[in-house]
């Protein structure tokens, strides 16, 4: 079913504290939907804010928070049997290529779009998991995929950073004479994900990200979400290289609620609050 522009209102049929950072909402309900999409989850007399899937099947979905603030704290703190509001899905999920020679690159919680892109792909893909520290790890134990860890602090993994590891094994695959990779996948942190479109694109590789922005209606209309010429809810939020390569604002600027474009990394500041 699709929600469409209207909120259902939905009960949280079940919640998962995965630790003091992330926390999943599970809701008992059918919803058309492709990796990489998004719904509009309301809080009455709160907000509303844009929140991936992280887990969906033919019965039953489910967002994952990081409870970071104001809205993502009182969205963590829901418990079973309470209401929320759902509108979606919206936007261009990612599209899908099942061959051994893929990879996915996650930040933080940017693991949570891709974690149903995931368990669609081949099992054989090249998976790297980056955060600050152990902390950030989501889902630790979710895939049978072997997945590479990255932490900025060493406390789980390699120390350092995702591309490093990606990196390494584009290095591998040619000079042993591999396929290289069909498509790169990625969402996390704005810095990481144009780390990995210019990565790929020094060596000739497609990929797709998934990027964040304020959204306010979630289907193109208020223009909250403009990344230069794209509208990120409704063309996006997953673009591809092609795209990002005429995006100058990919990774430099940023609508506030006011409509204000700032830097990136005050924008990234301002949605912490």
């Amino acid at each position: 079913m699709i929600l469409d522009q209207k909120p259902v209102i939905l009960t949280v049929a079940e919640k998962t504290v995965h630790n003091d950072v992330y926390t999943t909402l599970f809701f008992d309900f059918a919803i058309d939907f492709r990796p990489g999409q998004f719904v509009m989850v309301w809080l009455p007399g709160i907000d509303e804010k844009p929140y991936s899937l992280s887990y969906h099947s033919p019965t039953r979905f489910g967002i994952t928070i990081e409870a970071k603030g104001l809205f993502s704290r009182r969205a963590a703190d829901l418990s079973p049997g309470d209401f929320v509001g759902i509108r979606g899905p919206f936007g261009n999920g990612f599209d899908i290529i099942s061959s051994p020679h893929t990879a996915v690159v996650a930040g933080g919680c940017g693991m949570a779009p891709l974690a149903p892109l995931v368990e669609r792909l081949h099992p054989d893909l090249f998976f790297v998991h980056g955060a600050r520290t152990h902390e950030f790890i989501l889902f630790p134990d979710r895939f049978a995929a072997n997945r590479h860890i990255t932490t900025d602090d060493g406390s789980l993994g390699h120390k350092g950073m995702v591309t490093d590891l990606l990196a390494a094994e584009i290095r591998r695959r040619a000079d042993q004479g591999t396929p290289p990779f069909d498509r790169v996948y990625a969402c996390g942190p704005e810095v990481m994900m144009h780390a990995v479109f210019t990565l790929c694109d020094v060596h000739g590789i497609p990929c797709q990200v998934s990027l964040e922005r304020y959204m306010r209606c979630g289907f193109g209309v208020c223009g909250a979400c403009v990344c230069s010429d794209q509208v990120v809810c409704k063309d996006g939020p997953v673009f591809d290289s092609k795209q990002l390569k005429k995006m100058p604002d990919f990774n430099r600027t940023a609508l506030l609620k006011s409509g204000h474009a700032v830097p990136l990394s005050e924008y990234v500041s301002w949605r912490c609050l």
